[in-house]
């Protein structure tokens, strides 16, 4: 967890495009060493092994300052391939090194090696890195700490101290199995056992407290804490005991200060955070407990690390826990993430698009695949739990989508994905069983270079609704506007917040409601776009987004490096 990077070469030279803009730049160049492989741990009165980086959980972090560039060569040590995904990192023009498996890579291979090119561009604040081969981000995932650019600071007074605190969830049993055996009976997996702060599950879970990760503070000073939620399945609420604190960046972007109690995070998000030490000098507890909207089983378990003050004291006899949210408390949840605005200041700008080029209509649903002679183990064994975008659930291919692309390999996918759901209907309403049952398929959406776009997300009431958290690679956007009940064309763009909409890599779409993002498509390559739910990703709610090129070899993907594994 410490904030130290292997080796740094200064003095490099580079381009990147932003915004359609070249911009000219000089960057530090980072190198790390990750070694996949199996590591011992005892939590929660049992002990297992599991898939780490560098044996720990979680793993290391990553320490640019904005517009580096870092070299991560990934060495899997593991029994199976795995890839690894720099969540919210934009790699402009270099989808090569995104990282989801068998879309623009397949998998690094047992006993073998690959070397990441992590481009930095505008992104500045908290990111983070994870696996992205099924399941296994729940253990192998670790924080991005992207500082700002030499010789400038932060907008807003420097903290005496930075310390990452990465939510997670721990399952004693072991991951892939879990997940492997709920893909071939079509069930749901199961539930995790706990969550933890910092690997940790605390208080009050069997054999934690005297684990319980403390977070060391002296009174009267003023520290940043970096926010990562890597849980795998739920939205989570976090507070520290009879402490406010004030969020000032949200997914690599610095937005207007909210000054809060609580606040409500979604898998794959990330904030940032300063919590001044402002109370009398004791341990108060810092937790985390699910927030949940829909029918669906969850882990309702709560976990929790210790505030520590420094100097002489008696400890109290009960030490004071923060009074989160109720569990199903959709107002509280809405009533932090509405409050989120972009900075908007000179120093940090927005670019919003606003005449539209490209618009996008994505229906978002769970849904259920027939199973030939009642095989399965989803609903009464007739059928297995799905999920889909305009009702197609996503078919992941066996040669990655970027290569195919890139060498117009045939086969491997179509360029149908729809502009729309095959046909409208009362999406948040009384849906019937008529749209329950998707086709499945491997499709993506070509989008021209420089595109302006514009996706609206609407939830739907198929299978069983809720709150999706959708992730896009390659692009950071505006979140402009969100709603409940279907989106309607002539009245709901009225509501769009066009000022200082948050800039976001993942954003949550209402339980029945719709969601609005806008972008501009300025970073050629292949992006998935995918649930960050994974029962929900494992299902089919995701697809791809291709940005062609542009008329220059600056707006065009870059050439595959020489070492990408193979397919075979």
């Amino acid at each position: 967890m410490g904030l130290k990077n292997m080796s740094l070469i200064a003095g490099f030279l580079g381009f990147f495009f932003l915004q359609g803009l070249l911009v000219c730049t000089a960057y530090n160049v980072h190198h790390y060493s990750f070694i996949v492989k199996n590591t011992f741990f005892e939590r929660l009165c049992s002990n297992k092994t599991m898939l780490t980086v560098n044996d720990s959980f979680p793993g290391p972090t990553i320490l640019v300052h904005k517009g580096d560039r870092a070299y991560v060569n990934v060495h899997n040590e593991a029994s199976y391939g795995v890839t690894i995904h720099w969540h919210g990192v934009k790699q402009p023009r270099n989808p090569w090194s995104d990282g989801p498996e068998n879309i623009t890579q397949c998998p690094i291979k047992p006993g073998k090696n690959f070397t990441y090119e992590v481009i930095f561009s505008d992104e500045e604040g908290t990111l983070w890195w994870h696996a992205h081969s099924d399941w296994t981000r729940a253990t192998v995932h670790g924080a991005i700490v992207i500082l700002p650019e030499v010789k400038t600071t932060y907008p807003f007074p420097k903290p005496v101290a930075e310390q990452v605190l990465i939510l997670g969830e721990w399952f004693k049993g072991d991951v892939k199995e879990i997940i492997d055996n709920a893909t071939v009976t079509g069930s749901d997996p199961k539930l995790s056992d706990a969550y933890t702060i910092n690997g940790q599950p605390g208080f009050p879970n069997n054999c934690s407290n005297d684990t319980s990760y403390k977070l060391t503070v002296e009174y009267g000073k003023t520290y940043l804490l970096r926010l990562v939620s890597a849980v795998m399945n739920e939205e989570m609420f976090f507070g520290i005991a009879k402490h406010n604190f004030t969020v000032v960046a949200h997914d690599g972007a610095y937005i207007k200060p909210i000054t809060t109690s609580y606040i409500m995070i979604t898998p794959g998000q990330t904030m940032d955070i300063l919590v001044t030490a402002n109370q009398s000098p004791s341990h108060y507890y810092i937790a985390t407990t699910p927030f949940s909207d829909s029918y669906a089983a969850f882990d309702s378990t709560n976990t929790s690390a210790i505030l520590q003050y420094t100097g002489n004291y008696t400890l109290p006899s009960s030490i004071p826990y923060p009074t989160l949210p109720n569990v199903t408390d959709q107002n509280a949840a809405d009533n932090f993430t509405t409050r989120i605005r972009s900075l908007a200041s000179a120093e940090h700008p927005i670019n919003v698009p606003k005449n539209i080029t490209t618009r996008i209509f994505i229906a978002v649903s769970v849904n259920q695949i027939l199973c030939a002679n009642a095989s399965c183990g989803g609903l009464g064994g007739n059928s297995r739990l799905a999920a889909s975008l305009n009702n197609i659930s996503f078919v992941t291919p066996s040669i990655d989508i970027l290569q195919a692309y890139y060498r117009s390999l045939t086969g491997v996918f179509g360029s149908d994905f729809p502009n729309q759901p095959p046909y409208v209907f009362n999406f948040t309403g009384d849906v019937g069983n008529n749209t329950l049952y998707p086709s499945q398929g491997t499709k993506a959406r070509l989008i021209n270079y420089g595109e302006a776009v514009e996706i609206v997300f609407q939830g739907t009431n198929v299978g069983n609704a809720e709150n999706h958290p959708l992730h896009l690679h390659g692009f950071s956007f505006y979140l402009v506007g969100t709603g409940y009940g279907n989106f309607n064309a002539t009245s709901s763009p009225s509501t769009y917040n066009l000022n200082d909409p948050p800039e976001v890599n993942t954003f949550g779409v209402p339980k029945n409601g719709w969601a609005t993002i806008r972008f501009f498509a300025n970073n050629p390559g292949v992006w998935f776009m995918h649930c960050h739910l994974e029962r929900h990703a494992s299902w089919g709610m995701e697809t791809v987004l291709i940005v062609k090129n542009g008329t220059t070899a600056e707006t065009s993907i870059l050439p595959p490096p020489a070492n990408l594994p193979t397919c075979s």
